[in-house]
């Protein structure tokens, strides 16, 4: 049994596998806000690292694959999603990712963090928020998007003006909190079984 105190384990799952992708960037910035949360644990998981084929056939590799993946989803009290968009929606490395897993979703909240161009990843981000109403996962109201994302971050990776993505990464991450405590308390005194 956990105490209402006790720090979330979160699991940032890091969404786009293209070659070249900015995704890392973005990611390093929001770890940084996920360790700066007294709150959180948080661990990470990034699609680009997984070899899970997309016909879902147990083979080998992909049983080696969740292996390592599983245990961080099925361990945490909450998920934080960073995703660019392609062609109006989220990647599809992230989706079969998301696929594998069933249990390890539900009745857990999840924040939702997004990058791109002029509409700033958020079309992803609603595609995602019906994936995972499905898998009885809770995603929280606010959100964190980068518009034109490439001119938000120097040559370094830093933010050139961060106030607004700290204030919204920090609403984001408080709602987190709040919907990770209440579900984790709700499920010890009476397990979700989705009744």
């Amino acid at each position: 049994m956990t105490t209402a105190t006790e720090p979330l384990r979160v699991t940032l799952l890091v969404g786009s596998n293209r070659h070249g992708r900015f995704g890392p960037v973005v990611a390093d910035w929001l770890l940084d806000r996920l360790r700066d949360h007294e709150d959180l644990l948080p661990e990470v998981v990034d699609v680009a690292g997984t070899e899970l084929p997309t016909t879902f056939e147990p083979t080998e590799e992909a049983k080696a694959a969740l292996a390592e993946i599983t245990p961080k989803l099925a361990g945490a009290d909450a998920f934080v999603v960073l995703t660019p968009e392609y062609n109006h929606s989220f990647p599809a490395g992230l989706k079969n990712l998301i696929d594998w897993h069933f249990t390890e979703w539900r009745a857990k909240p999840v924040a939702l963090v997004s990058y791109g161009g002029l509409a700033g990843g958020l079309r992803a981000t609603e595609h995602l928020r019906q994936v995972f109403a499905e898998l009885h996962a809770v995603t929280v109201r606010d959100t964190v998007s980068f518009h034109n994302a490439g001119a938000s971050f120097d040559d370094e990776g830093r933010l050139r003006d961060p106030s607004g993505p700290d204030a919204a990464a920090k609403t984001m991450l408080d709602q987190l909190v709040w919907w990770g405590r209440a579900l984790r308390e709700a499920k010890e005194k009476r397990p979700y079984d989705g009744a």
